[in-house]
């Protein structure tokens, strides 16, 4: 398994106010574009922008960073062997599939792997 990029997590309240920015930063429009839920998502660049009230986001805040993996299924076994636990997943999700993990010393990351078409 590789990681073949790494997003930086950002919880905004407005997705459309807080795009313009990112895309100015990054000299990007957005890659990926779509609903999750209750939140709204877009990945700019190296960021992934999360958007919601505070009620939605809560259940995301603690993730920390989104990682791309080839893949997925071997994400389980590299935590489990270094300490760490999986604490969702793995799930379908608008752009494949991913799981979130807590490794040891309390980072939560988001694995995805993407489908063919996205």
């Amino acid at each position: 398994m590789k990681a073949l990029s790494t997003l930086a997590r950002l919880y905004v309240d407005d997705l459309d106010r807080a795009l313009p920015t990112i895309c100015d930063l990054t000299g990007r429009e957005p890659s990926a574009r779509f609903s999750y839920g209750d939140v709204e998502l877009a990945a700019v660049g190296g960021f992934l922008l999360v958007a919601g009230t505070e009620e939605a986001l809560a259940p995301y805040r603690d993730v920390q960073s989104t990682v791309l993996v080839d893949d997925l299924d071997a994400v389980p076994n590299l935590v489990k062997r270094h300490g760490g636990e999986i604490t969702s997943g793995p799930n379908q999700v608008p752009t494949g599939r991913n799981l979130t993990a807590r490794h040891p010393g309390g980072a939560i990351i988001e694995y995805v792997e993407h489908t063919a078409t996205t």
